[in-house]
Order: C-alpha cells, then structure tokens, then sequence
C-alpha cells in the first residue's frame, strides 16, 4: 500500500513539475493569447478557435523576430487576440511588424487580419489562397504571390513555399532556415491527432506534398502543426503516414 501511494505521490509531482515547466515557456499568456519562444528568433503564438464540430480549439501560429522587426506567421484566431498580438510586439518587443502571411484561407489563419490592416502592416498569401478567401467572404491578404515568397525579419529570411495540395488546395508551409523550424500550419498534424477538418481536403495529394515539404526543407529541426504540440520531423513522418492508409 506504500509503495502505490509513493508512486501516485510521485506521479503528481511529476505532473506538477511538468506544469510549471509548460508554464515556464510562456514568455506571454493571457485566456487569449499565449507566446512561447523556440528557437533564437522564431516564437509560437497560441491563440482560441471556437468550432460546431471540435469545440473550442488551440490555434498555433508563428513570429520571427530580429533586428527590431517581426514577420507574423497565421493571424491568431479572432480579432481580440490579434489586438493583443501587436501590442505585445509594438509595445513589449519594440519591433516594427513588416508582414503578416496567412499560410490558407480558413479563419485560423485570418481571422484576425482586419486588425492587422488597421494598423497598416502589409499582408500577403498565394494567388490561391486570396481567391478562396474571396469566395468564402472572409478577410482578404493584400499582396499576392504564387508559389514561393522570401521576406525578411531583419537579416533573418523566412521562405513561404507551396508545394501541393492537402489540408486545403492553398496550404502553403513557411521555414525558417537559420533556426531550421518550419511551419507547416493545418498541413501537419500533431503526434496522436486524427484526420480532422478534411472539408477541403485533397486527401490523396496530402502525403506526397508532405514528402515534398520533406525533401525541399532537409535540414528542419522543429515542426510547428496548426494545432497541438510542435515537434521534430517526426511530425511530417506522422502525417505522411496517417494520410497514407
């Protein structure tokens, strides 16, 4: 009997400890918006999607930071944590936001991006994406490229690339070669995730794109999925798989 209460005792402090840990990461957290660093420039934003079919669903999203200025990657959720998100930068960071890129058209990627134009920061998405945006009567990205775009945070270079079809017929993925993280978006699912919103899937496409996105980033270190935990390229591997049956 005492050895299972020290083994439940223990299993809570374990769980406590790795609470706090979480906790620990969080650089920025409010109940809207919370902010992890991960790499030396690159920084997770998490904000709050409220759905009929998943309920209330964390949204990941990304920031590359240097040099005073900043690249945003996937508007937060809704318009609140947006306002947020900007403060946050202009305010704490002291940073000019040169862009935002919404990496597809559904509203976890720009469902903030009218408060991003309010304040005069430039937006940009695929040809695609801003023509899905247009036909589903949701925010719209200001500037257009079709299939690969180069912006910068400072020195630092961030490659937005399309690679094919899975998620959505637009999901593109954004890297970070110096930190060697990439944002793969609602393309990547998180270890353990199931199939989830396949409304305007192409699920047959979906595995070779993400081999694609594999082969054309080798030296990816972090994964950052749309939802859920980031990871390694275990995450790509996962989802190739997952799609595959």
């Amino acid at each position: 009997m005492k050895t299972l209460l020290f083994g439940l005792f223990f299993l809570l402090l374990c769980k406590i400890s790795a609470a706090q840990s979480q906790e620990k990461n969080f650089i920025y957290e409010s109940e809207t918006l919370q902010i992890e660093q991960i790499a030396p420039h690159t920084f997770v934003h998490i904000s709050y999607l409220n759905t009929d079919d998943f309920g209330k669903v964390a949204c990941n999203g990304m920031i590359v930071i240097n040099q005073n200025e900043a690249l945003v990657i996937d508007t937060p959720a809704n318009g609140e944590a947006s306002d947020e998100l900007i403060n946050w930068l202009e305010t704490e960071q002291k940073v000019i936001i040169k862009a935002v890129v919404a990496t597809h058209f559904h509203w976890d990627c720009l469902g903030g991006l009218n408060e991003f134009h309010e304040k005069g920061i430039p937006s940009y998405a695929s040809e695609k994406t801003i023509e899905l945006a247009k036909a589903a009567a949701y925010p719209i990205p200001e500037n257009s490229f079709k299939n690969k775009l180069k912006l910068q945070a400072g020195n630092q270079k961030v490659i937005n690339q399309f690679l094919g079809e899975g998620h959505t017929k637009d999901n593109f993925v954004s890297y970070v070669p110096s930190d060697h993280v990439i944002f793969g978006g609602c393309m990547i699912k998180t270890l353990g995730a199931g199939n989830g919103n396949l409304e305007d899937a192409n699920v047959a496409a979906w595995p070779e794109t993400v081999k694609k996105v594999k082969s054309t980033f080798p030296k990816t270190q972090v994964v950052i999925p749309g939802h859920g935990k980031i990871g390694g390229v275990e995450l790509l591997d996962y989802t190739i798989e997952l799609f595959s049956k």
